[in-house]
This record gives C-alpha cells, structure tokens and sequence, in this order.
C-alpha cells in the first residue's frame, strides 16, 4: 500500500512559479513510475508530467513542456513538480499518483492505483 500526499498548492499571479511536492508512505515508493495530472472544473483529468522508478526519464504534456520539471527523491518518499512561467489555463487541482502495476503508458491515468488528495493551484491573470 502506498498513500500520498501532495502539498504546495496555491493562488499566484500570470508568470509566477510554484513547487508542488507529493511524499508517499511505503517503503516501495522508490519502485514505481510517478505522475502528475490535473482536473479542472468540467474538464477530464489530465496528463501533466511522468518520471520513471530512477528518475532516468521524465515525460511531459506539450502544454507544460519547457515550463514544468518533475523529479523525484526515492530517499525521501518525494515526488515533485516545479511550475514555472505560469498560465490561468494552468489552474486546477493537482494530483500525483503511483503506477505499481508498470503499465508503461505514463499520459493514461486509469493506469495508476494510488491517488493524493490533490491540491488547488490557481493561477490569476
């Protein structure tokens, strides 16, 4: 069993920058595929950014590439977001989740098992 918790959410004006982290209970933490996705108010849950069991690969949506980065801390239970030159169609909650199951399609969120809570990241124009 893995629970996450994510935190660093927030309201911030257009261009600003936040940091989300996502620290996860388990001592198996530092085996899985993590992932970031956000949901907006009527909107489906999407990708945002994936990194592998090592952090030897990340992957990222086309509408954060270039502004976000994901890492990770295995020695910590840590999974982060750094979000960076920030947009008001960045607004929504944002989750990370755990893949235990190695299902390789990182951008699909019916492939990940263990969810946080979310946090609300609201950006201003």
């Amino acid at each position: 069993q893995v629970q996450l918790l994510e935190s660093g959410g927030g309201l911030v004006q257009a261009g600003g920058s936040l940091r989300l982290s996502c620290v996860a209970s388990g001592r198996t933490f530092g085996t899985y595929p993590m992932g970031w996705f956000r949901q907006a108010p009527g909107k489906e849950r999407e990708f945002v950014a994936a990194i592998t069991w090592n952090a030897g690969r990340t992957r990222y949506a086309d509408s954060v590439k270039g502004r976000f980065t994901i890492s990770r801390d295995n020695a910590k239970n840590s999974v982060y977001l750094q979000m960076n030159s920030l947009k008001p169609e960045d607004t929504a909650v944002y989750y990370c989740a755990a893949d235990s199951n190695y299902s390789g399609r990182y951008y699909d969120w019916h492939e990940y098992n263990y969810w946080g809570q979310g946090t609300q990241v609201t950006v201003s124009s």
